[in-house]
């Protein structure tokens, strides 16, 4: 359901119908004065929801001053949900806490699948993910590593979301992430104590814009406590594209060579050491390396990566309890943040000489 192709009341009668069809109430619906409070909308628009849903026959009207009644069989609580989950990128598809997921879900019987195109496919867009969510049938979504814009899309619209990673922070979305500000600037500490101040952190643009976020921000703050006035430089600009991300580099080394990077996902740090072989870097003589995440791979790297851990166990029991709390009809609005820690590890050595 989207609110750029359906009216406010067609809305609402579709959250209602999917509330029913939940199990959410027995018997007979809360007062319209409650939904109203409960949804967020005006006691006109929830009338004329209501009227709607007796007039396909759901919902029974005893008479003014009385609680509409739900007619005996005319629904019943799903004991499955439809869930589309809307990854932020294709390889999010191979990531273990994704497929883990994934499979929990279907092992708890719920119809759970990928949809169509990715949030990277459809440019991190609101419009376009209106578009995707107006032709994709589904009781409830799963948001993956999300930008800022398309959260707050999800928060307007009237959708049962849940967001897993992405720019959650200051967002009314129920979510879940590990809580990676305090293990990144230990890292940025370390990186400091060891002598580095030509500092870089690559992450991808929907982390920096349209301002970056909070994490990103801690890390910038954190340079400033320690005299170095944050910059570009600091937060390299580049668009999400292979060409982009490796012209970015290029323009990165040309002058003024950062001497450690903090590369934010595993992919990207593979990609940056690729660069370093090309251009005989040393890691971690020439160049310090940080990432921010773990990666099944790195158990087999020589040295050992420095990098940012965190169990993904919890993060999948997150998401299935509140899945189970939406299929009961339970609200379920909370932000669970998960720990993580830094790892030292043997490419962070001390600034080049």
């Amino acid at each position: 359901m989207s609110p750029a192709f359906q009216t406010i009341t067609t809305q609402v009668t579709a959250h209602l119908r999917t509330l029913l069809l939940q199990g959410r109430w027995q018997g007979e619906l809360p007062g319209r004065d409650q939904l109203a409070s409960e949804l967020g909308v005006n006691r006109k628009t929830v009338e004329a929801a209501l009227r709607l849903l007796e007039k396909e026959g759901t919902l029974d009207n005893p008479g003014k001053g009385r609680r509409r009644r739900i007619r005996e069989g005319a629904v019943q609580p799903a004991s499955s949900l439809r869930i589309a989950i809307l990854l932020g990128d294709k390889s999010d598809q191979g990531w273990e806490v994704i497929t883990e997921m994934l499979h929990r879900l279907r092992q708890a019987g719920h119809d759970a699948f990928y949809t169509e195109k990715t949030l990277g496919e459809l440019g991190m867009k609101p419009s376009r993910v209106a578009s995707l969510v107006s032709r994709t049938p589904a009781d409830v979504w799963l948001v993956v590593a999300a930008s800022r814009e398309v959260l707050e899309w999800f928060c307007n619209s009237s959708l049962t979301a849940f967001a897993i990673f992405g720019r959650i922070l200051e967002l009314p979305i129920p979510a879940v992430a590990p809580k990676k500000i305090p293990p990144l600037i230990e890292a940025t500490q370390t990186l400091l104590k060891l002598g580095h101040r030509r500092i870089a952190l690559i992450n991808r643009p929907r982390r920096r814009h349209p301002q970056p976020g909070i994490p990103e921000q801690a890390y910038l703050a954190e340079l400033k406590a320690h005299g170095i006035e944050p910059s570009a430089y600091h937060l390299p600009e580049w668009e999400e594209t292979t060409q982009s991300f490796h012209a970015m580099l290029e323009s990165m080394f040309r002058v003024t060579p950062p001497t450690a990077l903090i590369v934010d996902e595993a992919e990207f740090f593979v990609a940056v050491m690729q660069f370093c072989i090309k251009r005989r870097l040393r890691v971690p003589e020439d160049l310090s390396l940080v990432c921010t995440d773990d990666h099944p791979v790195f158990a087999w790297c020589q040295p050992t990566i420095a990098h940012i851990t965190w169990d993904y166990a919890p993060v999948v029991r997150r998401v299935l309890q509140w899945v189970e709390n939406i299929r009961l009809g339970k609200p379920d609005t909370r932000q669970t943040h998960t720990a993580s820690h830094f790892v030292p590890g043997g490419t962070i050595g001390p600034v080049p000489v």
